[in-house]
C-alpha cells in the first residue's frame, strides 16, 4: 500500500514539473485531491489496513499530501510571477470618462458668485412651505388664482392654525418673508431654490429654479434696483448688454416691473444687418424676469417700519436666464432634466 502512495507522489511530481499554465496545474490538483482523485481514493484505504501497518500508512499518507500540496502552491506562485513578467507598464491606460456639473448647477454657482461679490448673502429656506409665507404675507388676496389647486401643489397634511395649508413653494418670494422675520434691516439676500407649479409644456416645468434678491435698508430707491440688475446683466451676460424696466403688476411689489435685456442676436436693434426682423426677439428685447419695490404692506407684515425702511426685490428663473446666456436652443425645456445621456452630454 505504501508503494502505491510513493508511486503516486513520484508521478505527480513529474506532472507538476511539466505544467505550463495555471489551468493545467488546477487539473492536476483535482486529479489528486478531488472527490474522485487518486490520493483521495488511496486515503480511504486506511480503514482496510490492519492496525499494525495502519500507523506507518498514515505517516506516509500525510507526508505525500504535504509534499504535493507544497509543490502545487509553489508552482502556482511561479506561474503567476511569470505571467506578471509579461505586464507592460508603458502601455497606455484606458481613458476614464470624466463627468461634469449639470448646466443648472453651473448657473446657480455663477449667479450666486455675482451677487455675493456685491454684498448679498446667500440664504436657503424650505421648499415645503405654508400658505402664509407663499401668499398671505405677500399681499395675495384669499381669492387669488395662484391659490387655486390648478396653480399650486398643496400637501396632504393638516393645516397650521397660524400659517394655513401646507404647499410646495411656487416661488422663492416666500424667502423674503422668512428673511425679514428673521433679520433686522439692513438686508441683502439672494435666495436660490427649487419651485413647483402645476404647469408642464415646452416652455414650463413642474419643478424649476428661481433666484430671488431682496434689499431692505434706509433710502433704498428704484435707482438701486436698476443699478443692481444692470450690474448683474453686464457681469453675467456681457458688458455690451443693457436692461430696461417695463411697468407691470405683482402683488408684493409697488411699483412693479418686468425686466427686459437687449437681444444678443440683433444687439437690441430688432433686426439683423440685412434688415430682416430678428427671429429671436422680434423687437430687440428679451424678457428675463420680474422686479419691484417691496410693497409697504409686506414690510408691515414682517414688522419692518415702511416709514423708515424701503426695499426692492427681484425674482428670475435660473433655467431661462442661463439659456439666454449660453445661447442654448432646446425645443422643449423639459429636456433639461432628461435622463438621456445623449441630451445631458450636450448641456
Amino acid at each position: 500500500m505504501n508503494e502505491d502512495l510513493i508511486n503516486l507522489k513520484n508521478q505527480a511530481i513529474a506532472r507538476i514539473a511539466d505544467v505550463k499554465n495555471v489551468n493545467e496545474l488546477e487539473q492536476i490538483r483535482i486529479d489528486l485531491f478531488g472527490r474522485n482523485g487518486k490520493f483521495t481514493f488511496l486515503s480511504k484505504n486506511i480503514s482496510k489496513i490492519d492496525s499494525e501497518a495502519r500507523k506507518q500508512y498514515g505517516i506516509t499518507l500525510n507526508e505525500v499530501k504535504n509534499t504535493l500540496e507544497i509543490l502545487v502552491t509553489e508552482k502556482k506562485n511561479e506561474l503567476n510571477n511569470n505571467a506578471r513578467e509579461w505586464f507592460d507598464p508603458t502601455m497606455p491606460a484606458k481613458k476614464v470618462k470624466l463627468g461634469k456639473l449639470h448646466m443648472v448647477t453651473n448657473a446657480i454657482n455663477e449667479i450666486a458668485e455675482v451677487f455675493e461679490k456685491i454684498g448679498f448673502t446667500r440664504v436657503k429656506y424650505p421648499e415645503v412651505e405654508y400658505d402664509y409665507f407663499a401668499f398671505g404675507a405677500l399681499n395675495f388676496p384669499d381669492n387669488h388664482p395662484a391659490r387655486d389647486d390648478w396653480e399650486t401643489f398643496f400637501v396632504n397634511a393638516p393645516d397650521s392654525k397660524k400659517y394655513g395649508p401646507m404647499l410646495l413653494t411656487p416661488h422663492t418670494s416666500s424667502g423674503q418673508i422668512r428673511e425679514m422675520l428673521k433679520e433686522k434691516p439692513p438686508i441683502r439676500m439672494i435666495n436660490i431654490a427649487k419651485c413647483y407649479r402645476r404647469q408642464s409644456d415646452v416652455s414650463h416645468l413642474i419643478m424649476f429654479h428661481q433666484f430671488e434678491g431682496l434689499v431692505v435698508d434706509k433710502n433704498i430707491s428704484i435707482t438701486h434696483l436698476r443699478g443692481t440688475i444692470d450690474h448683474f446683466a453686464k457681469t453675467f451676460f456681457g458688458p455690451e448688454r443693457t436692461i430696461r424696466l417695463r411697468p407691470y403688476h405683482f402683488q408684493f411689489t409697488e411699483p412693479s416691473f418686468e425686466v427686459d435685456i437687449s437681444c444678443n442676436v440683433c444687439n437690441g436693434k430688432g433686426h439683423i444687418s440685412s434688415g430682416v426682423t430678428c427671429k429671436l426677439c422680434k423687437k430687440g428685447w428679451l424678457e428675463i424676469g420680474g422686479a419691484g419695490m417691496v410693497h409697504p404692506h409686506v414690510l408691515k407684515e414682517c414688522g419692518v417700519d415702511s416709514k423708515i425702511y424701503t426695499g426692492f426685490a427681484f425674482g428670475w428663473g435660473v433655467e431661462r436666464t442661463y439659456m439666454m446666456k449660453s445661447g442654448l436652443s432646446v425645443p422643449d425645456i423639459r429636456l433639461l432634466y432628461s435622463s438621456d445621456l445623449r441630451v445631458l452630454s450636450q448641456l
